[in-house]
C-alpha cells in the first residue's frame, strides 16, 4: 500500500499540530487498491483482451457486458466478471466512475454475501477499488455495502478481511458513515484483525480503527472490544513495525476515561516510558502526549508513571526534543513532581479504578 502524503502534520483530515509529529502521515499505510497482482480465474488471453479494450473506445461496452455477467446464473461467469471489473478499477482510475455508472455496485455488493470464498473476495476487492473514487463512496454506502463488508471481516479469507478493512476505511472518510460502521459491529472485528491478523491485516485494521475512532462512541466500542491489549503489545515490540501506527490509534482513544483505565490495566505505562527512553523522535512525542493525557486528571496514574522512572527520560526529552516535545515533557514533569496528596476528590476517584 502507498502512503498518503499530507501537509502540516495532517492525516485523513485530522491535524496533528498539537502532537508536533513531523511525518505523521507516514505512520499509516493507505489502502489504495488490492495488492494480489494475479487473477488466477482469468486466462492470459482474457487479460490481454481486457487490457487492450481498457485502452480503447470499446472499454465502456466491455464494462457493460461485465456488469451484465455479474447477474449470470453461472458462478464461473460471475467470478470472471468480478475479477475483470476488479482489474479494470485497479489499473485505470477513470474506469471507476464508468463501472459505477454501469450499475456494478449493487451486484458486486451481492457477491460479498456469497458463500463462495473466491466470489466474496473478488466482490470485496472490486468494491474497495471502486471506493478509491470519491464520487463512488456515498453511492457504495447508500447501496448497502457496510453490513456485507462487516460480514466479510468476520467470515472471509485473509485477503477478503484485509480488503474489507480497507473498504470500510474508505467509506469512513465520509463522516456520517463512521457511526453507521461502528454500529454495524465492525469495531470488534477490526480489533480481532489487529490482534490476530498477519502484518498487512494489522496495518489495515489499525488504519481503519484510527479513522473510525475519531467518533466517541467508536472509541468506547474499541475499548470494550479489548483494543488496548494488542495496542500495548504492538507498541512494546519495536521489531513489529507497528509502534507508530499503534501509538496513533492509542492517541485518539485516550481522551475517554475508559481508555485511560484500560491502558493502565494492560501495562501500557511501562511501555510508554520505554518508548520515551529509546524510541524515535516521533515515537517519543506521541508517547509523551499520551502520558500527559493519562496523567492530567489522575494522581494515582501520575504516581505510577513516576515510579516507572519516567522523569529522567522526560528531562532528556525536554532538553533535546522538538519544541513541542520539549513543552509536553516539561508539563508532564511538573505534573509528576506535584505533591501526591492531590485533590481529595480526585484521590477518591483514583482509588475506585
Amino acid at each position: 500500500m502507498e502512503t498518503e502524503n499530507a501537509v502540516d502534520y495532517t492525516y485523513m483530515g485530522r491535524s496533528f499540530k498539537d502532537l508536533s509529529i513531523n511525518d505523521a502521515s507516514t505512520a499509516f499505510s493507505d489502502c489504495n487498491s488490492d495488492r494480489s497482482g494475479e487473477f488466477p480465474t482469468a486466462s492470459s488471453q482474457s487479460r490481454r483482451l481486457l487490457l487492450a479494450c481498457a485502452n480503447s473506445e470499446n472499454s465502456n461496452d466491455l464494462i457493460r457486458q461485465l456488469v451484465s455477467d455479474l447477474d449470470s446464473c453461472s458462478i464461473d461467469e460471475q467470478k470472471q466478471a468480478a475479477v475483470e471489473l476488479r482489474l479494470l478499477a485497479k489499473n485505470k482510475p477513470e474506469n471507476r466512475i464508468e463501472i459505477a455508472k454501469a450499475g456494478a455496485i449493487r451486484p458486486l455488493i451481492s457477491l460479498i454475501s456469497s458463500s463462495d470464498p473466491c466470489l466474496q473476495e473478488n466482490g470485496v476487492t472490486a468494491i474497495l477499488n471502486l471506493s478509491l473514487c470519491d464520487e463512488n463512496k456515498e453511492l457504495i454506502a447508500s447501496s448497502g455495502a457496510i453490513r456485507p463488508l462487516v460480514r466479510a471481516l468476520k467470515t472471509g479469507t485473509a485477503t477478503a478481511k484485509e480488503n474489507a478493512a480497507c473498504a470500510l476505511l474508505r467509506l469512513s472518510q465520509i463522516e456520517e458513515n463512521k457511526v453507521a460502521i461502528g454500529r454495524s459491529g465492525a469495531i470488534p472485528l477490526l480489533v480481532n484483525l489487529l490482534e490476530n491478523g498477519g502484518f498487512r491485516g494489522k496495518k489495515d485494521a489499525s488504519t481503519a480503527l484510527y479513522s473510525l475512532c475519531t467518533v466517541k462512541e467508536n472509541k468506547i466500542r474499541a475499548v470494550e472490544a479489548g483494543i488496548m491489549r494488542p495496542l500495548v503489545e504492538l507498541m512494546a515490540d519495536f521489531g513489529s513495525n507497528m509502534v507508530d501506527k499503534s501509538s496513533f490509534v492509542m492517541s485518539v482513544l485516550v481522551p475517554v476515561p475508559e481508555a485511560k483505565t484500560a491502558l493502565v490495566e494492560e501495562g501500557g505505562i511501562p511501555v510508554l516510558v520505554e518508548i520515551i527512553e529509546v524510541g524515535s523522535q516521533r515515537q517519543k512525542e506521541i508517547a509523551v502526549a499520551i502520558l500527559l493525557q493519562v496523567c492530567e486528571d489522575s494522581v494515582l496514574f501520575r504516581a505510577m508513571v513516576a515510579r516507572e522512572g519516567a522523569i529522567p527520560p522526560l528531562i532528556a526529552l525536554s532538553q533535546s526534543g522538538t519544541n513541542r516535545a520539549k513543552k509536553k515533557a516539561e508539563t508532564l514533569i511538573e505534573l509528576l513532581r506535584q505533591p501526591r496528596s492531590g485533590n481529595a476528590a480526585a484521590r477518591r476517584s483514583d482509588e475506585s479504578v
